[in-house]
């Protein structure tokens, strides 16, 4: 019988990032790394200038995933990343651009 292993608390957080961030690759980057991170959520552009995310994983691939955001995709000049924490009961079984 195989073993299910420990169980990971899922976490997911809020995430906005200002600066040079759209017109540069900033969501599709966003969905590859968030891919090779295996994390759950989505990326979109909002009307003021800036990139929202919703992050979904374990505590580990979200800090990386955030260390990435800090300096987005070669043409993207982030000046800030803020994020909280969401509590939600639904599960994002990929990353996605909306």
């Amino acid at each position: 019988m195989k073993s299910l292993g420990e169980r990971h608390e899922v976490e997911t957080l809020s995430v906005f990032i200002s600066g040079k961030v759209h017109g540069v690759g900033f969501r599709a980057a966003t969905v590859r790394q968030a891919h090779v991170l295996k994390l759950g959520g989505w990326v979109r552009n909002l009307p003021d200038g800036r990139v929202e995310a919703l992050l979904q994983g374990d505590r580990n691939a979200i800090d990386r995933m955030l260390s990435w955001l800090l300096r987005g995709p070669p043409l993207a000049r982030v000046s800030d990343v803020t994020h909280e924490e969401v509590t939600t009961d639904r599960r994002y079984e990929r990353f996605e651009q909306i």
